[in-house]
Parts: structure tokens; sequence; C-alpha cells
């Protein structure tokens, strides 16, 4: 009985590798079709520009800020939006605030200022939240103005040239639906962790994305920093909030009707990004979720298209698949202990390295593909090289939380409570100025303590996941060698980093929100 139990352990383990070396392959193939396609794409783009527009045939465009309680970003951004180089008479902005808290205030006494000022700017409210971010943004389609609709949310700062810089493209192209730019980082050095989401979302941007965009596959919208042609939006069903990712689900649903999209990879829209990994967590939370919502939702549809190709609808399934990576990576990890007590029952050690090395070949897809990423846009590549075994092991500690989201999606396929991502007006770049600007973020009874992070319930279980996968090292680096258990060893100390820092920043914050509380 011991020995069938193991057997089958030992199948589920290698069907779980091979899942994992697929997605870790296809990250060799978008690193390759992005390097084939980027100088005739840069070529192309350059073109459009340079044919231009004169200042008569620039269209009217509606802006949609998003917001939900952001009084410590939402004048930044709303002077942002003021600030974009376009015709005031063709430019519209919608501040649709579905906040609870004195954000409210705070943006009709901003909005009545640049009102005055000459701005179109409109201060929208509901009386309820319902369909979250996709209900704000339905709400005020039928009111805007514009033939175009750029959105934001509340943690970017667009660039004044935005508009001028991304109309073109929807104009040379009546059948294109949005074009979306690359997201920058406003407060990438003020840590380390910030530091490693920042390349994560450059991989994304710089490789996936413009592999997709450019070689005419399907690709997203990311929900902000981009513009909407708003035919395009009514011809897909408009803004849903049957999943948690409505960017994904009109983006796929707009290019099944046949509508295209265009990626700029060299303009940049910088935002915040998360500095409290709590915060980090519950938004891959909502993007796992949504991202698997739009599985079940969408693919039969992709599947059944005439349109798409074999690659095509492969590359589709991968996408929006991409979150079944973490469940993959727990499944290896809950395994290993058991079958590495269990070798010379239900197999022997000659299968061991291959094991290892088909995990080590799928790990270094994603590596590359980071790598990859920064010397394309002139980044410290070298650097990034160095900090891959500490982001190859935050990916893997996020396992769990991502499990359970993934969890989520596979229990309830439609909708859920979008929670959104605490922003706290970060703004960081030079290392001297960190200690001032981590003064500022603290949570004060002012400021950012009532705009807590979902409070993490599973770093107890990360920690553990961490104690179980250095067993399984130790036990099998005694055995077959030390370099047979460097995948388990990264796994190790990922899920304890991971759990160990949730729990530090959960502490910190609970024990500004009680100081608060106790003033």
């Amino acid at each position: 009985m011991f020995e069938l139990v193991l057997k089958a352990g030992l199948g589920i383990y290698i069907v779980a590798s091979i899942g994992l070396l697929v997605y870790g392959l296809n990250a060799y193939v978008l690193v390759g079709m992005m390097l084939w396609h980027r100088r005739r794409a840069e070529e192309r783009d350059r073109r459009i520009r340079a044919a231009g527009l004169s200042e008569e045939a620039l269209p009217r465009v509606t802006t949609q800020l998003p917001v939900f309680n952001e009084k410590n970003v939402v004048v930044r951004l709303l002077h942002a939006a003021c600030a974009l180089d376009y015709p005031r008479n063709r430019h519209e902005i919608q501040v649709l605030d579905d906040s609870t808290d004195e954000t409210s205030d705070l943006v009709a006494e901003v909005v009545s200022r640049l009102s005055s000022a000459g701005h179109d700017i409109r201060h929208i409210r509901r009386e309820h939240r319902r369909g979250y971010k996709a209900g704000a943004l339905a709400d005020g389609l039928p009111a805007a103005k514009g033939e175009f609709i750029a959105v934001f949310d509340a943690d970017f700062v667009p660039p004044p040239d935005f508009l001028r810089a991304t109309i073109p493209f929807l104009l040379a192209d009546p059948r294109c639906c949005f074009v979306q730019t690359r997201w920058g980082h406003l407060n990438r050095t003020y840590s380390l962790l910030t530091e490693l989401q920042s390349i994560g979302i450059d991989g994304h941007f710089v490789v996936e994305q413009a592999a997709r965009a450019w070689h005419g596959l399907f690709f997203n919208f990311n929900g902000t920093a981009g513009v909407w042609r708003a035919s395009a939006i009514a011809d897909a069903g408009g803004w849903t909030a049957d999943t948690l990712t409505e960017d994904l689900d009109l983006s796929y649903r707009a290019q099944l009707r046949g509508w295209r999209a265009h990626y700029l990879q060299d303009f940049v829209s910088p935002a915040e990004i998360p500095a409290d990994i709590n915060a980090f967590k519950s938004q891959q939370r909502r993007w796992a979720t949504g991202s698997i919502q739009c599985a079940f939702k969408l693919l039969p549809r992709v599947l059944r298209s005439r349109e798409l190709g074999p690659f095509a609808k492969v590359q589709s399934m991968l996408h929006l698949t991409h979150y079944l990576i973490h469940p993959l990576i727990l499944t290896l990890t809950i395994l290993a202990l058991p079958l590495v007590l269990g070798r010379g029952v239900a197999f022997d050690d000659s299968l061991t390295l291959p094991l290892v090395a088909v995990v080590l070949v799928a790990l270094c897809g994603p590596s590359t593909m980071y790598v990859v990423s920064q010397a394309a846009t002139g980044g410290r590549w070298m650097k990034t090289l160095l900090l891959m075994p500490l982001l190859i092991g935050v990916g893997i500690g996020l396992a769990a939380n991502n499990t359970l989201a993934v969890a989520r999606a596979l229990r309830s396929r439609r909708g859920g409570e979008f929670v959104r991502t605490p922003k706290i007006g970060l703004q960081a770049e030079n290392p001297r100025n960190k200690r001032r600007h981590q003064q500022e973020a603290a949570p004060d009874p002012g400021n950012s303590c009532d705009y807590q992070p979902v409070r993490d319930r599973i770093f107890f279980g990360e920690l553990i996941l961490g104690i179980w996968a250095l067993s399984a090292c130790v036990v099998l680096s005694n055995a077959v060698g030390i370099g047979s258990g460097l995948f388990l060893a990264v796994q190790a100390a990922g899920f304890t980093a991971v759990g160990i820092i949730s729990l530090l920043h959960g502490r910190h914050r609970k024990s500004a929100v009680r100081a608060a509380r106790s003033i």
C-alpha cells in the first residue's frame, strides 16, 4: 500500500514538473518572438509618429480616473491628468469616485479648483459600489464626450505627452481597439521588495506583452495607462464585473470580435509599486483569481474561433492559465519530502537528477525573460542576474498565496470582492532619500494607517512549507549530493522569506494602527 501511494505521488510529481516545464519553455519562446520582431515593430511605430497629427485632427478624448479611498495619491493623480498636453476643449476628465472616506471631500475641493482654472473635469459619485472598478468605468461611459477613453488608476502619474503619444496609433488603424503603454516604477529603489517587483513587471511588459502584440497574438489591456476606442468597448459588450480582472476580460472579448490592439513598449507610464508585501500578495490574489475566472469564461470561445490558428490558441491558453504555475510549484513542494524519504521504494536515484534538471530548466525560462527585459530597456541586467535567486525565491514563496486564489476561482467562477491595493504616495527613486520616504510612508493617524492591506493569514503555512522544503533538501543532499537539493533549497528560502516578511510587515502595520487609535 505504501509503495502504491508513493508511486501515485511520483506520478503527480512528474506531471506537475512537466506542466511547469511547459510554462518555462514558453518563456524562451516569448523572448525569441520579442527579439525577432523588435526592430520591425519599432520602425513601424516611428513611421506612425513621424506622420504626426495637426491640432485640428486631434479627436475628443475622455480620461477616466476610477478612485476608491485614495486620499494619499488622488491629488497627485488629478493634477497629472490636468497637466496632459492636449487641447482643453477636446479633453474631458471624469473622476469616478466610489470612496467612503474623506477622499471624496478632497476630490471635490481639487476638482472645483481645477474646473475654475478652465479644465473640463467632473466629479462623478455613485450611491453604491456595484461592479467595483468595472462598474465605475461603465457608469461613466454614457456621459463621456470622448471618441477615445483613457484610463488611469490612482497610483499612476501619466506623462504630459501621453495622449499625443497614443492617439495617433488609434487613428492610424480604425480597427485598433486599445493602445497599452509600458508601466514604469516611481518607487523602484525604495526597497529590495519594490526592486524585485519592478523586475517582474518589466519582464511582463518588455517581453510578454511585446512578443504577443508584435506577433499578432491576443494580449491584454493592463487596466490602466492605456486608451480605448469607445465604440470597441461597446461592440465587445462593455465593462463587466463577472471576473476580478475586467481588463483582461474586455481585451479578449474585443479581440475575439475582430478588433486589433497596439502595444507601445518605448512609452513609459510611471506608477507606485506596493511597498508592503501583504498589499503585494493581496494584489496577486486578485490577479490570480481573475485570470483563472477569465480562462473559464473565455477559453471555450478562443478554442472554437475559426480565425485563430493553433499556435495563437495555445498561446492564449498559456496566457489565461499562467497562474496555474503556482499550484504546480506548491504540489512539487508538498510531495518532495515524502518522495525523498521513500527513495528506493517507488523509484531509485537515477530518476532524481532528471527531475531536478526539468525543474531547473523551467525556472530558468522566466529568469531569462527578466534579464533580457532589463538589457532591452538599458537596465542593469548584470545586477538583475545577481538578484535572480531572490526573484525566483519570492516567486516560489507566493505559491501558497496564489494557489488559494486559484482555488477561489475554481470555487466561484464569477465575480467576487474587488480588494483594492493600498497606495501611500511613494515615489522614492534616490536611495539617499530612502529613510525620509520610509518615514513619510509609515502609517500614522492622518496618513495611511486606515488603508491596511488585507491581513495576511497564511504566513504560518508559508513558514511550515519552508521548513518542509528544507527538510527534503537536507535529506536529498545527504543521499545524492548537494547539487540535487538546489531547487528544494530555493523553495525553502522562498517560502521562509515570504512568510517572515509577511509577519514583520503585518506586525508593523498593527502596531501603528494601535498607536493611532490610542490618540
